[in-house]
């Protein structure tokens, strides 16, 4: 896979594909840039498709807090102008990365917003509980990743083969995602994803719905909303299931629902059919 890595202002981005045709893509809440690098190659002649490391994760890992949300908007709309982003700028977001473009999008006209299992305002944490319990219930193996070491990059490598959201469907894509999030010396690697940062974004998310949806309800251009049937572990239920998603399109006319058959929460960017339908939907007016 090849593509032209570029910064501003500390903040990493890479550019997968070249032509006239825009597209600016925001990953998810421990991710990094490649996870759109399956997408980003997939991309027909004459589209380009840009993609940050936000801060606190991959080689932006170093700028510094506050993070939450509305500041990875920022950083967002930062790169979108330093790239020459128009018009005709197709904006999408995975995960945390679609609830970043929401706010981004509420704030800038682009020709469309695609958000790929995410993006839709979270149910509040239950009764006796709060943002950091949610959190450690959603995002629990992940933060425990963070906090983890490994003996080589292939020790790494290994340990997400066992994610159950990765099992039965390793690819080069996958493969080049998590080597790509390796930092430190050899006998003690880790996760380049800075631990607060995750906290801070995900209580954001779960304290802040009134806002995500306000910012829905603001966006001028058609949203598109793709959605996963499974979840983070490949559960049978996805990040956004029915009864959470569907009031949403009814309320909001500008947008459009679609549930991406036979994927989990991280295939949906990587598994070659789900990849493939992603780009469909994004190169699509």
């Amino acid at each position: 896979m090849t593509f032209e890595v570029n910064e501003v202002d500390g903040t990493r981005f890479a550019t997968f594909g070249e032509g006239p045709h825009l597209i600016i893509a925001v990953h998810g809440i421990t991710a990094s840039l490649m996870a759109w690098g399956a997408v980003g190659r997939r991309l027909p002649e004459g589209w380009r498709l840009v993609a940050m490391d936000l801060r606190g994760r991959g080689h932006s890992a170093a700028l510094p807090g506050p993070y939450g949300l509305p500041r990875h908007a920022e950083d967002v709309l930062r790169v979108a102008e330093h790239v020459g982003a128009g018009p005709g700028t197709v904006l999408t977001g995975h995960s945390m990365g679609a609830y970043v473009a929401a706010l981004a999008a509420a704030r800038h006209d682009f020709a469309r917003v695609v958000l790929v299992d995410g993006g839709l305002p979270l149910p509040s944490p239950p009764e006796g509980s709060d943002a950091d319990q949610a959190l450690e219930s959603t995002l629990g193996p992940a933060l425990a990743r963070l906090r983890q070491t490994f003996p080589s990059a292939e020790a790494y490598v290994d340990f997400f083969k066992a994610h159950p959201a990765f099992a039965g469907h390793w690819n080069d894509d996958v493969e080049a995602y998590v080597r790509y999030d390796l930092t430190g010396p050899e006998g003690g690697l880790r996760s380049r994803t800075v631990e607060e940062a995750v906290r801070q974004d995900g209580r954001w998310m779960f304290l802040e719905p009134e806002r995500i949806g306000a910012a829905l309800q603001e966006i001028d251009a058609p949203i598109r909303l793709l959605r996963a049937p499974r979840g983070l572990l490949n559960q049978d239920v996805g990040m956004l299931p029915d009864d959470l998603a569907l009031p949403w399109v009814a309320r909001l006319p500008r947008l459009s629902d679609e549930v991406v058959p036979d994927c989990n929460h991280y295939t949906i960017l990587f598994d070659d059919r789900c990849a493939s339908t992603v780009v469909t939907r994004l190169i699509s007016p």
